[in-house]
């Protein structure tokens, strides 16, 4: 297979890509553009680009398609939303988590993506989302990338029971140690959560992925104590601290002294913009905060931060289409990120940067890779943004397995007739 008249990112060039046994084995540079032929496999790109394909490093698949279900959240607050879970959680069984975890998955792949990781609810004595996402991911590991988040939603030590749940998770082959201090009872049981999430990660060589302080409140300060364990245990690209919302309430001052420890640590974070507008600020009348966490400045700090959508039609978010470019979209605006370099990696916090965050293996467009990449609507980060297009053509080690057409618009000449 030969991908020709390709745009790659950074790049002004159009490359041609050989693909051979499921791998790159050549990129190079044309002379100009390709005639297209249909004497052979090669696919045209058409001067569009070939870019890594999108990751989704935070999702809830076994409470996608739920929403409304009993109730609906009305006040829209997160907690709320873990009150409405909690619900909905005696109804869950594999038949039900799986053909919704599917859809969302199939919706997923759809929009270019192809790795995922899930959070899984641990505060359930019959651990059936970590049992039903560990069986979908060790059965689809041939056609997507999947990572199961062992995710105690009501506390790892508030729930009864729920450090030995969490354990029990990791012998069933959960992948990831995850955690929520902010929702713990108090303060103390916060801090003790995150160090035991910290042992058992490397008592299980295991990747962490904590909840933290995903609430306005700025006293709540677990992000310090999660990103010591991390520095003091030398783990720091393993540790990841999921939305950080109290971030965006404290003062500068304060955040002046915690981003060098950020640094120090090599953390990585991820927000879920659409996710945090919806369910922050709302115990505010106005000024009204925006309740996402710092990600230009993060950036700006070259600390690894990426994007997720968290929720999809579910009780914390009733929204959601599957489309990472959606995602970006908001946190460009909501971050006021919108300067030209801005721009110019944009696409970094939906690719790149979220397989850093995931450890995911010879990921990229690069000799000897396998072949995975996606082929989008534009020429560079800006125009796909600007352009939100579609993503026209998803192939995994070779093969294609998603395909659409452009949309085409017949255009009739309605300005002549004024």
């Amino acid at each position: 297979m030969q991908i020709i008249n390709a745009r790659l990112r950074q790049k002004p060039e159009l490359f041609t890509l050989h693909i051979e046994n499921g791998h790159f084995t050549k990129i190079e540079k044309q002379d100009g553009t390709l005639a297209d032929t249909s004497l052979n496999d090669d696919i045209n790109a058409d001067g569009n680009l070939v870019c890594a394909p999108f990751v989704e490093p935070h999702i809830h698949l076994d409470a996608a398609l739920t929403a409304g279900e009993p109730e609906w959240n009305q006040s829209g607050t997160l907690f709320e939303g873990i009150e409405r879970w909690s619900q909905r959680k005696p109804m869950l069984n594999e038949a039900d988590i799986r053909k919704r975890a599917l859809s969302t998955i199939e919706l997923l792949v759809q929009n270019g993506v192809q790795a995922i990781r899930t959070h899984a609810d641990t505060t359930d004595p019959t651990l059936i989302g970590v049992r039903t996402l560990c069986a979908l991911r060790d059965e689809l590991k041939d056609k997507i990338d999947l990572q199961v988040v062992a995710f105690p939603q009501d506390g790892m030590l508030s729930y009864p029971s729920g450090l030995k749940l969490m354990e029990e998770a990791l012998e069933i082959g959960a992948d990831v140690v995850g955690g929520i201090p902010h929702f713990e009872y108090t303060r103390e049981l916060g801090e003790k959560s995150v160090k035991l999430i910290i042992e058992l990660a490397k008592k299980y060589d295991r990747l962490v992925d904590v909840h933290c302080d995903e609430i306005d409140d700025p006293n709540s300060r677990f992000l310090e104590f999660l990103a010591c364990e991390a520095l003091f245990h030398d783990m720091g690209d393993k540790v990841t601290a999921s939305h950080t919302t109290a971030m965006h309430s404290y003062d500068n001052a304060y955040c002046s002294k915690l981003f060098r420890l950020l640094k120090n640590s090599g953390i990585n974070f991820i927000s879920c913009p659409t996710e945090s507008i919806h369910l922050q600020g709302r115990f505010d009348t106005y000024p009204k905060r925006r309740g996402v966490t710092r990600v230009k400045e993060l950036r700006e700090a070259n600390i690894n931060v990426c994007l997720g959508q968290d929720s999809i039609f579910d009780p914390w978010y009733s929204l959601g289409n599957g489309k990472l470019l959606r995602t970006l979209d908001f946190a460009m605006h909501i971050c006021q990120m919108m300067g030209y370099k801005d721009y110019e990696s944009a696409l970094d916090m939906i690719t790149d940067n979220s397989a850093k965050t995931m450890c995911l293996e010879n990921y990229g467009i690069k000799i000897g890779n396998p072949a995975n990449f996606i082929l989008l609507e534009g020429f560079d980060d800006y125009s796909v943004l600007r352009k939100q297009g579609e993503v026209l053509l998803s192939v995994r080690h070779g093969e294609i397995i998603m395909q659409r057409q452009p949309a085409q618009v017949i255009s009739k000449p309605w300005i002549s007739t004024i």
